[in-house]
């Protein structure tokens, strides 16, 4: 079965919350989903997922200090990511709040190691975007983030 880790940072909630609806899409596909808060993750376990998506609030257009430092310690395992799926999701205080580059700055990491990004040309292109807690249109967009994660993940590895 496809092993899944889906991760976040979240102080006020709605980057959880996002993350909980992701979790939710995904578990349409059947996947194994370990879901952690970042705090709960240590930097070796990254090599135990075929598929990684992290999550983050926006903190002057940039992800938290949390998975920054993950990502900083994941040198360690250059090129031993290569090939596994990545993602990314955002959660801003206002519109223009910096959620795609927040995005961006995630995907640019895993694209450094070597892992696959998948656009959408549907939704939100570069993962799911919330402003504040996430509204309708939000919670669609990670419902269907999650299950096409998933899905692109059983394609690749089962």
């Amino acid at each position: 079965m496809a092993k899944i880790l889906l991760t976040y940072y979240s102080l006020s909630g709605h980057t959880k919350k996002m993350a909980e609806l992701i979790l939710e899409g995904m578990k349409k596909e059947e996947v194994d989903v370990s879901f952690k808060s970042i705090d709960e993750l240590k930097v070796d376990e990254l090599l135990d997922y075929q598929g990684i998506v992290i999550g983050s609030p926006v903190y002057y257009g940039s992800m938290a200090a949390p998975i920054k430092k993950l990502f900083d310690e994941s040198v360690k395992f250059h090129t031993k990511l290569d090939g596994r799926v990545g993602g990314a999701f955002a959660s801003s205080a206002n519109i223009g709040g910096g959620n795609e580059t927040t995005i961006l700055d995630i995907l640019n990491a895993m694209l450094i190691h070597g892992m696959i990004i998948q656009g959408d040309p549907k939704g939100d292109h570069y993962g799911p975007v919330s402003i504040g807690a996430p509204d309708e249109r939000s919670q669609k967009q990670c419902l269907r983030y999650g299950e096409r994660f998933a899905r692109l993940v059983k394609k690749l590895f089962v």
